[in-house]
């Protein structure tokens, strides 16, 4: 691999890495970037002989020679190189991130072995990984669904701009409109006294959607062509985000805040969203923001 920043791809051969692979050409070329097909292997009988653990290496060296193939042959990607490593694939990823603009890995789909794989290798990577993982998920051909959809950012006042940023640009990119989604409960105003409290709906939407609007305008101004909508939901941002994932092309959502963690929105986003997902990290340049919650609801964790 080169010290030029490019596209990284975990590939294993699978129907899921596949996906993976045609979302990372799709970033290539659409960014006119380098694209690095990344597959790693280990012997996992115990002690064994070189003989034996070449033979296992072989057809590594064939599953990786696949996958760099059909990236060279199938795109106009302008470098595709391969990277074999015995060992972990989830750490040589994150190794990998430090020097990439992207890191993309499949999922295994929707059930519980989706649970299992996210914690096990895509998780893993999205927690620790240096820069943005895409975690290609979701029925249907990817990364050209049967519907275009929209880019989907999730807001919050702790959002960190590194994944507005991602979103506005795949948005660009893609040609695809943004959507920016605040979702909380609605707080509860008092018209008089003797009044019970009761929650002013359309004077808290409309004020959330304006917090969003203002704090999105420099990107806004950066990418004229993308159209951008805000809206305000009154409900979990877990459920809010899973339900717009279902139209979705991509689900924005700002990655771990320290200790490779994320948080409880993001991981239940990376389990159970119907569409691939970009977790961006808070960038290693300052910390956290920590701006005041968007007007009129509570805050969830993304």
């Amino acid at each position: 691999m080169t010290d030029s920043h490019d596209i990284v791809v975990g590939y294993d051969g699978s129907d899921f890495s596949m996906q993976a692979l045609e979302w990372a050409m799709d970033e290539a070329e659409l960014r006119k970037l380098p694209l690095t097909v990344a597959h790693a292997w280990r012997w996992p009988y115990g002690p064994a002989d070189e003989e034996a653990k070449g033979h296992l290496r072989k057809a590594a060296e064939h599953v990786l020679y696949h996958g760099g193939e059909c990236a060279r042959s199938c795109s106009a990607i302008p470098e595709v190189t391969t990277d074999l490593y015995e060992g972990a694939a989830a750490e040589r990823l994150v190794e990998l991130s430090a020097h990439a603009r992207l890191v993309v890995v499949g999922s295994r789909g929707m059930g519980a072995l989706a649970r299992a794989v996210v914690g096990s290798v895509a998780g893993y990577v999205a927690a620790e990984a240096r820069c943005p993982v895409v975690v290609v998920r979701g029925p249907g051909p990817i990364p050209v669904p049967r519907h275009r959809g929209a880019v989907v950012v999730g807001m919050t006042g702790h959002t960190p701009d590194a994944a507005i940023a991602f979103a506005f640009a795949e948005a660009d990119l893609r040609r695809l409109p943004l959507v920016a989604v605040h979702a909380g409960h609605l707080q509860p105003m008092a018209w008089s006294a003797p009044m019970p409290l009761v929650p002013d709906t359309r004077a808290i939407t409309t004020a959330a959607e304006d917090d969003m609007l203002e704090r999105l305008q420099p990107w806004r101004a950066g990418h004229p062509a993308v159209s951008v909508h805000t809206y305000f939901v009154a409900a979990s941002a877990k459920d809010a985000l899973l339900d717009l994932s279902k139209e979705a092309a991509l689900m924005v959502v700002g990655g771990a805040r320290g200790h490779g963690r994320l948080g409880s929105v993001t991981r239940s986003i990376l389990q159970h969203a119907s569409c691939a997902v970009a977790v961006v990290p808070v960038t290693v340049d300052g910390p956290p923001q920590a701006e005041a919650p968007l007007s009129g609801s509570e805050t969830a964790e993304g």
